[in-house]
């Protein structure tokens, strides 16, 4: 990001910090369709997404006096979002967490990741196939791009569950594709 749109950014924030309702309407023009991309890819439901892209920005207007610059203000609003998403999805009993159990590969079986190149389409269809947790670490390891340890915290467990979850899908998802995109 270009200097010049990190201080209009800022002066926007300024003004919202100030009561500018109008500086509101600008940063959620700017930063919605981002910001409901990273729900929607954790939660998959239409309105359920709409619903937490607008309680994310109440949540991150009412407490704008709190955001010190310590990032972006896009940064900051997508961490309301995906925390408000994981969140949701723990109020609906799914467990995150968890260490599914997806068939190992056989003794000394590797793949070779170079060898394939796959479309985005086949990609994001592999990942919809994969168990819930392996698929919560993919999306915001590899698409949101938080550390293997922010996942952890973000998510409540241990950072070995999300190296081991993380590791386990990449294996799923490399067999999936290799198989034309079913999984078993």
């Amino acid at each position: 990001m270009e200097e010049s749109q990190i201080i209009h950014f800022d002066e926007l924030v300024e003004r919202c910090k100030r009561g500018d309702h109008s500086a509101f309407t600008l940063l959620y023009s700017r930063h919605a369709k981002e910001v409901y991309n990273s729900i929607h890819r954790l939660v998959s439901h239409t309105g359920e997404s709409e619903d937490l892209l607008q309680e994310s920005f109440i949540a991150a207007f009412q407490q704008i006096g709190k955001f010190e610059y310590r990032n972006t203000f896009a940064a900051w609003i997508k961490r309301i979002a995906l925390n408000k998403a994981i969140s949701h999805l723990r109020k609906k009993n799914w467990v995150l967490g968890e260490v599914e159990q997806l068939p190992e590969t056989g003794e000394g079986e590797r793949y070779d990741e170079e060898e394939f190149s796959f479309k985005v389409d086949a990609v994001k269809s592999a990942i919809a196939q994969l168990p819930n947790g392996y698929r919560t670490v993919v999306l915001l390891h590899l698409i949101e791009g938080l550390t293997q340890e922010e996942v952890a915290k973000m998510m409540g467990i241990s950072h070995n569950t999300v190296r081991t979850q993380y590791h386990r899908a990449k294996l799923s998802l490399l067999k999936t594709l290799k198989k034309g995109g079913q999984h078993e």
